[in-house]
């Protein structure tokens, strides 16, 4: 349970589980790990993960960000991001001969296997998740005859079927659990024989994100997140802090832009990050809250993690036969680790 405020009153509460997860470790990772075996430039389609901070490390290492396929050199090696890709740009990037490197979350994964397995049963497949959304374009792209996206309960009514007895759904993995299950709730209402997916496809460490901002927020006069702005974990958990019953919740990529007339009149501010930020930019923005007179931390924890990925298979190989370690920690991560003992040793555990 976090501590009672010091004298001054004024505290943070720093959430645990927060920042990476491992399917963001092991993007970031195989963009690091390529770059040292093949040497630069490496292209990456799209963000490796939606952190700018990450972005712009890999960058200037010579990493080279594109939006789509073709932008890539016939023949060139390229990584596809966490967020998964669908069958048409594995098939753009073979007809190109270009050397793909798969660095799709292996939870995206089992969620794009879910899609192809109820398509060949000839189910209509509704996607709940935000149109547009990188791993929603990728899993569609599985099954773009059987599958409709669904952005939330107010869609529910305008949803059109073949069968109302075979429908399934299935979720993109960075969604707000409650938002989820308010849809599905929905969806149940006009489709009562509504297939359940095999197991829960919003990810452990969005969950357990979401689970720790939730158990603190109720203390909380404000709470700051860490991530980007095309990162829809990071954005869920803004409405989360909201709805568990922070007085008012900010997101922000970097410490500079925490605003001091956001906390006035505040005396306990939460704390946390998105499943792609490094602790780095976690352990800054605690500097900063100090700046403004918060020099109290205390660990809010509800989760432990310790799930590991391993690297893409012909990565992985490439590495061993080069003589390279697969497992050693990324530049990124061993910086956020550094970051992270500094936090601890302020108050923070782990």
């Amino acid at each position: 349970m976090p501590s009672v405020p010091g004298k001054d009153g004024r505290r943070i509460l720093i959430a645990t589980p927060r920042g990476y997860c491992a399917g963001v470790d092991r993007a970031v990772d195989a963009v690091e790990k390529a770059l040292e075996l093949y040497g630069a430039p490496v292209y990456v389609r799209k963000e490796i993960v939606h952190n700018k901070y990450v972005v712009e490390t890999l960058s200037r290492r010579g990493a080279i960000f594109v939006s789509e396929t073709e932008e890539v050199p016939e023949g060139a090696r390229v990584v596809f991001s966490a967020h998964g890709v669908s069958p048409a740009v594995h098939a753009e990037a073979a007809a190109r001969s270009l050397q793909t490197i798969d660095a799709t979350c292996p939870l995206v994964t089992k969620v794009h296997k879910q899609a192809v397995r109820f398509a060949k049963d000839d189910y209509d497949i509704l996607l709940i998740g935000h149109t547009g959304h990188e791993e929603v374009e990728g899993t569609q792209g599985e099954a773009p005859e059987h599958i409709q996206v669904v952005n939330g309960p107010e869609e529910v009514d305008g949803i059109e079927v073949r069968d109302p007895e075979k429908v399934v759904w299935i979720s993109q993995t960075t969604l707000s659990v409650d938002e989820t299950l308010k849809t599905v709730r929905r969806l149940r209402e006009r489709f009562p024989n509504l297939v359940d997916p095999p197991s829960d496809d919003i990810c452990y460490a969005t969950q357990n994100r979401q689970g720790a901002v939730k158990a603190m927020a109720p203390e909380c006069d404000a709470v700051i997140v860490v991530g980007s702005a095309n990162s829809s974990n990071s954005v869920r958990l803004v409405e989360v802090a909201l709805e568990a019953g922070a007085g008012k919740a900010y997101r922000v990529d970097r410490a500079e832009e925490v605003r001091d007339e956001w906390l006035e009149g505040v005396q306990t501010v939460g704390l946390t990050s998105g499943a792609s930020v490094p602790e780095i930019l976690v352990r800054d923005v605690v500097e900063r809250l100090a700046e403004i007179g918060f020099t109290q931390v205390d660990p809010v924890q509800t989760a432990s993690e310790d799930i590991r990925f391993s690297l893409p298979k012909n990565l992985r190989a490439d590495l061993k036969a080069t003589g390279v370690q697969p497992d050693r920690p990324h530049k990124v991560r061993e910086r956020a680790g550094r970051a992270r003992e500094r936090t601890e040793r302020t108050g923070v555990s782990q």
